[in-house]
C-alpha cells in the first residue's frame, strides 16, 4: 500500500511539474524554447517587446531576453514607459547622480514602476547600457486625440516638437490594426484617436531609430503597438526598411497548450501566459 501511495504521489507531483505558467510559440503556432527564440532574436537588429502591461510573466522576461542579448550584442534599451522630455532625468538616474525617489519626482512614471520597470532601469544602469524615453509625451497625444488631430501640433515650439516625430508624419487610417481599435471602441471612438495611436507609434519609432547604432536595440511596448508587424514597426520599415526586425508579443490564455488562431501571426514569437496569472495592478 505505502509503495502504492508513494507511486500516486510521484505520478501527481511530476504531473503539476510539468505544468508551467507560460509557452513560447512561433508566429505560425509551433512551440519553441527560450533558447531557440534567443538564438533567433540575436541576429535582428532591432527587437520589439509587446507585452500585456500587468503580466509579471511578460516582465520578467523582458529582463531576461534584455540579460541573454547583452551577452550577444552591444545593447540600447528603450520604452514605451518613458516619455522623450524626461530623458533627462532618466538620464541622471543611470548615471547614479539622483536615486529612484528622485527619478519619481522629476520623470512621470507608471504606476507599475517599481515592480515591472525599476529592475530593467537598474540592470541597464548597473551594466552601462543606454536607455532611452522613446514615448510622445503624454500631453501632446491628448491634443491629438482631443484638439483636432495631426494639426493640433503645429503651434507647438521647437522644444516642444523635438520630443515628437518630425512632422508631418506618414499616417495610414487603413492599416487593420487601427481599423481594429475602431471596432472595438465603436461609437466611443473617433478618427482623430487612431491618429494619436499613429503618433505614439510613429514618435516611438523615431527615437528608436534616433538611438539605433551597429549593435542591436531591445524596445519594450504596449503590445498592441507592435502587433502583427503594425504600429512602431510600421513606422520603422518606412524610415529603415533594410534593417533585420524582430518582434515578441504576449498573449493570455485559459490554456496555454495551443495558440489560439486570433494570435497566429501576431509576432515572430508568441509568449501565451496562463488567463489565471496573477496581474501587478
Amino acid at each position: 500500500m505505502k509503495l502504492l501511495i508513494a507511486a500516486f504521489l510521484f505520478i501527481c507531483t511530476a504531473s503539476f511539474a510539468q505544468e508551467t505558467a507560460y509557452t513560447i510559440y512561433t508566429s505560425t503556432g509551433k512551440k519553441t524554447t527560450y533558447k531557440k527564440m534567443i538564438t533567433e532574436l540575436a541576429k535582428k537588429d532591432i527587437i520589439l517587446f509587446g507585452e500585456l502591461h500587468d503580466n509579471p510573466i511578460a516582465h520578467w522576461l523582458e529582463l531576461e531576453v534584455a540579460k541573454s542579448m547583452d551577452k550577444k550584442n552591444d545593447l540600447t534599451l528603450g520604452a514605451e514607459m518613458f516619455e522623450s522630455d524626461n530623458q533627462e532625468a532618466l538620464n541622471s538616474y543611470l548615471e547614479g547622480k539622483i536615486d529612484e525617489k528622485g527619478l519619481d519626482t522629476t520623470a512621470r512614471l507608471w504606476s507599475n514602476h517599481s515592480t515591472d520597470y525599476a529592475p530593467l532601469i537598474d540592470y541597464a544602469r548597473d551594466n552601462e547600457i543606454p536607455f532611452i524615453a522613446t514615448n510622445i509625451p503624454r500631453h501632446y497625444a491628448s491634443l491629438v486625440h482631443k484638439q483636432g488631430g495631426f494639426q493640433a501640433l503645429d503651434s507647438l515650439s521647437d522644444e516642444e516638437k523635438s520630443w515628437i516625430a518630425p512632422l508631418p508624419i506618414d499616417f495610414d487610417a487603413n492599416l487593420p490594426q487601427y481599423k481594429k481599435i475602431l471596432d472595438m471602441l465603436g461609437d466611443h471612438a473617433t478618427p482623430d484617436l487612431i491618429k494619436a495611436q499613429a503618433i505614439k507609434d510613429a514618435t516611438m519609432a523615431h527615437f528608436i531609430l534616433a538611438n539605433y547604432n551597429s549593435g542591436q536595440f531591445i524596445h519594450f511596448n504596449g503590445a498592441f503597438h507592435s502587433n502583427f508587424y503594425e504600429g512602431i514597426l510600421w513606422y520603422l520599415q518606412q524610415e529603415r526598411p533594410e534593417l533585420n526586425y524582430g518582434t515578441i508579443s504576449t498573449v493570455s490564455q485559459k490554456s496555454i497548450h495551443s495558440l489560439d488562431k486570433e494570435y497566429r501571426g501576431a509576432a515572430d514569437f508568441i509568449i501565451c501566459v496562463d488567463e489565471d496569472m496573477t496581474s501587478t495592478y
